[in-house]
């Protein structure tokens, strides 16, 4: 990927339907363990709070009543939201937040499955239940050890659950190009595009006439499916397969045009010329 160099251990490549190779950057150990130790900081707090909440703000309620007359009230209370933090914190955040815990979101870090998908509520529930056994024996040793030892530093709960973690790469904001306007937000981006016009079309025809049917194929694939995509993906995704049409159309795509909008206009020109 432009602008960046890592070791290619360091590296998931996944093979694209568009025959585009993308590569995910691998999170290490250290960072990992810097987003957990934040998480487990908010997590600290979060126990402190439901501690005071409990036993001291509402000491004339009903709840502080029985909490004072049943020391097994207050243990029960304990044990279930400390097993609510533990489990469902990382669980919910990842599987609704798009990969992502506070701390992973601070670190630049995201779960994703094997595929690059966003892993969804299943795979979270897996690679989180067995987080108690990658904590073992303690100071998530076991975890350690998997991703000191594994080809796609996985720990236990990543192997069972088909995941992955990964640095986010930087990315650019779309620009808006000819025939198209984007908004980004959260990393998603919806497409507002307009057919490109014979007019509006700063492909040449001798450009498009280079473009087989397999490629307009391989453009519509990928348009298809962009918004399943992580934002950063598809980002570099359309960028890779813009490069490898523009060299085979013998084109050069203008600074102010998107890769998106090169893809867009690259298939309505194919389509045109064919009909």
């Amino acid at each position: 990927m432009s602008g960046h160099t890592t070791e290619l251990s360091d590296q998931h490549s996944i093979d694209t339907p568009e025959l585009v190779a993308i590569e995910f950057p691998l999170a290490g150990i250290g960072s990992r363990f810097l987003a957990l130790a934040v998480d487990y900081l908010i997590q600290s707090i979060a126990i402190v709070a439901i501690v005071l909440f409990v036993f001291l703000l509402p000491g004339t309620s009903g709840l502080g009543r029985t909490v004072a007359a049943s020391p097994k009230w207050a243990a029960a209370i304990l044990i279930l939201s400390v097993f609510l933090l533990q489990w469902g914190y990382f669980t919910l955040f990842e599987a609704f937040r798009n990969g992502q815990t506070p701390g992973k979101r601070l670190v630049h870090l995201r779960v994703i499955q094997q595929t690059g998908r966003p892993i969804g509520l299943f795979e979270s529930m897996t690679r989180n239940l067995l987080r108690a056994i990658d904590s073992l024996p303690s100071g998530y040793f076991v975890g350690a050890l998997c991703i000191l030892l594994t080809r796609r530093q996985q720990r236990l709960g990543d192997l069972a659950a088909g995941t992955l973690v990964v640095r986010e790469a930087e990315t650019e904001r779309w620009s808006a190009g000819a025939g198209a306007a984007r908004m980004v937000t959260a990393g998603v981006f919806e497409p507002k595009a307009e057919t490109p016009t014979g007019r509006s079309r700063q492909i040449p025809a001798d450009a498009l006439a280079r473009l087989s049917p397999s490629d307009l194929q391989l453009i519509d694939s990928f348009l298809e499916r962009r918004l399943d995509l992580p934002f950063e993906v598809a980002s570099n995704l359309s960028q890779k397969l813009a490069a490898t049409l523009s060299r085979k159309m013998g084109f050069a795509i203008p600074p102010a045009m998107s890769s998106d909008t090169f893809l867009e206009q690259a298939a309505a020109g194919v389509r045109e010329l064919s009909s």
